[in-house]
């Protein structure tokens, strides 16, 4: 680790202002530095993350948890590699947004894994605690029965985005190849916004599941301070998403 550090404080601290210099001298354009530059940190995000990885494989003691982590890392280089190649953003962006799919469910399964090792008598745990309402603006539906019936809704409504999500994918690559799909057009008259709606719904209502889960077992979840795990990963969502825009 001290060695891995070393070279990434050189390549950060020497390298990139380096290679933006020699570029200065060529007079290439502006793009192009930032181009070059975003290259560099990829490739210096990838090998910090190929080694994280490596260490989990290492010191595999955990596999029911260190499994669902180690696919949630992947989505680091895939989200860098959607920001630094623009000319394929679409077939990149939809095979992002697949992952993150599964990076959410597997977030759901890491949860799950965690609680059924500690609390073998998980749903009764559940059936011990008092009835929970649903957030806002839900909170006129009725409650979720508490037990095994709330567990398997939230598992299911996380586990719907995983399944919308492809779906909505191999849709929008053939909008895009019929010539009807218009990226970033915000009419009815073209596929990207209802595929645009659907989605965001789907994810919505994943995350309200993954909410709802936490809320309810929040007291059995402390010790792994889920909620730092799950803002690392709408963290890198929405970074991905302001860089592309």
């Amino acid at each position: 680790m001290p060695c891995t550090l070393v070279i990434y404080l050189v390549s950060i601290v020497v390298a990139v202002p380096l290679c933006v210099w020699e570029l200065q001298k060529l007079e290439v354009g502006i793009h192009t530095k930032a181009w070059f530059t975003a290259g560099i940190f990829l490739l210096l995000t990838i090998s910090i993350l190929l080694w994280v990885i490596l260490q989990h494989l290492v010191h595999y003691t955990q596999p029911e948890l260190q499994k669902p982590i180690i696919r949630i890392l992947w989505m680091v280089p895939i989200y860098s590699l959607d920001s630094w190649i623009p000319s394929i953003a679409i077939y990149v962006y939809n095979c992002r947004e697949c992952y993150e799919a599964y990076a959410i469910y597997n977030l759901m399964g890491f949860l799950t894994n965690y609680l059924t090792n500690r609390y073998p008598n998980l749903v009764l745990i559940l059936e011990a605690k008092d009835q929970q309402k649903h957030f806002p603006p839900l909170c006129c539906c009725p409650p979720l029965a508490m037990g095994e019936v709330l567990l398997f809704r939230c598992k299911l409504g996380v586990l719907q985005y995983t399944v919308v999500r492809p779906f909505t994918t191999i849709v929008a690559l053939i909008c895009e190849f019929l010539s009807i799909y218009n990226e970033g057009n915000f009419s009815f008259s073209n596929a990207w916004t209802y595929l645009v709606i659907i989605n965001n719904m789907s994810q919505l209502f994943a995350t309200y599941c993954l909410l709802l889960f936490y809320r309810v077992l929040k007291e059995e979840l402390s010790p792994i301070q889920p909620v730092g795990k799950f803002l690392c990963n709408k963290i890198v969502l929405y970074l991905g998403f302001m860089l592309n825009e």
